[in-house]
């Protein structure tokens, strides 16, 4: 009889050294050296991320890595996050002190400031895959899953009050959207006001009534966090439950109405003429993608969705014969664009199998007499340990619907 009890999983860092994603290194504590396959997986995240942004209407902006601290003691990340900075004092100038951001989102304000905005601009989604920076206590580093550096695929929409409710709920269903291409599904948690912030009370619960109003309109089910909410906005919080049963907060949504608005003077032109403040939603689908990836490793046990795998086929000769035309299907998958290892060494077929087995490769193909005769490939996927025998263009075929649909 099956056991309910979840399977023991391996640590992401074992996966990732296994895998040959990334490695950490005594020379840089708290941030990753991402290695070529583990680049793949990145990549692969960001080019969704963008066509999603193109498909509603984000620009792609980038704003410096270090800036003047005066910047971060308007926002207040000064005074309530002043511990958590790499901040120092330039040699060649010491009135002037430098800050490697730890956050992106004082920055998006000089864009918006840049030029006068009008009613008309709004709903104006400013987004930002950005490196950041924060200095974590040294024992409390782990892994993808407490760094020093952060990757943040950030999001800031400035918008009129009556535009907001839409917008929040679009996001909610494009972080559900997301989620569901991994099998999992988010539950909700509205974070309020916490005991030391920024502005009136007034705003504040506003803001909160916005995001409840939009988890309602999104049809979705929350719990109150009370106090939880960043020091200059409420926020919801997407919750997940991974294989082992653990609970992980990921994307979040925030409602910003004083910092950026008020402590950066971000005005718009009202139809009026009158000079009005945006709201600022402020979001994040991933959380950051170093938490994202660790947690989708360990999830999956880095048997990861073919569409993020960084070797997606591996086709293997059983004999040197067989040699020359495993190299002709490898050409033809790679010009498709299917990621693929090519394998004719003189090792065993079991011992190949196995070893591409070990490298959790989605899709083991295999060739000999019989494949060569009929000008097929047998296929054999890692999940199912099931084989079936194809033409080479239906096997083409098969591969790029699946990476198109982004199958898990």
């Amino acid at each position: 009889m099956e056991s309910n009890e979840p399977k023991k999983m391996r640590d992401h860092r074992e996966i990732g050294q296994a895998l040959d994603l990334f490695s950490f290194q005594e020379i840089a504590p708290g941030a990753p050296f991402w290695h070529n396959n583990g680049m793949i997986i990145f990549k692969e995240l960001e080019k969704w991320l963008r066509e999603e942004m193109d498909r509603t209407g984000y620009e792609e902006v980038s704003t410096p890595i270090m800036v003047k601290q005066e910047v971060f003691e308007k926002s207040g990340h000064w005074q309530f996050f002043k511990d958590n900075m790499f901040y120092f004092t330039n040699p060649r100038d010491d009135k002037e002190k430098m800050i490697l951001k730890p956050m992106n989102c004082p920055e998006s304000s000089y864009i918006f400031n840049s030029r006068v905005r009008s009613y008309k601009d709004l709903p104006l989604r400013l987004a930002e895959i950005g490196r950041l920076h924060r200095n974590e206590l040294s024992g409390t580093l782990g892994g993808m899953f407490r760094v020093r550096q952060i990757t943040m695929d950030d999001a800031h929409t400035y918008a009129m009050p009556n535009q907001v409710k839409k917008e929040m709920v679009a996001i909610i269903g494009v972080i559900d959207k997301f989620y569901a291409m991994f099998d999992l599904k988010p539950t909700y948690i509205l974070a309020t006001r916490p005991e030391k912030a920024l502005g009136l009370k007034s705003d504040w619960d506003k803001a909160e009534k916005s995001l409840s109003d939009a988890l309602k309109d999104a049809g979705k089910e929350f719990k109150i966090a009370e106090g939880e909410g960043a020091f200059y906005g409420p926020k919801i919080e997407a919750h997940l439950i991974d294989s082992q049963g653990r609970d992980w907060q990921m994307a979040t949504e925030q409602l910003d109405l004083v910092m950026l608005p008020k402590q950066f003077e971000t005005y718009y032109v009202a139809k009026d003429g009158s000079k009005k403040l945006p709201w600022v939603i402020h979001r994040a689908f991933f959380g950051s993608f170093e938490r994202f990836i660790g947690m989708l490793l360990e999830h999956t046990d880095g048997r990861l969705p073919l569409w993020l795998s960084p070797v997606q086929a591996e086709i293997m000769s059983i004999a040197e014969s067989h040699a020359k035309y495993a190299k002709q299907i490898a050409k033809k998958l790679s010009t498709k664009g299917i990621r693929t290892k090519l394998n004719i060494g003189n090792d065993t077929i079991g011992k190949k199998i196995r070893e591409a087995e070990l490298r959790h490769v989605p899709y083991i193909l295999i060739v000999g007499e019989k494949e060569i005769a009929a000008k097929t490939v047998s296929a054999r996927y890692y999940k199912t340990k099931e084989s079936q025998t194809l033409p080479v263009k239906d096997l083409v075929k098969k591969l790029l619907a699946e990476i198109k649909n982004k199958t898990f």
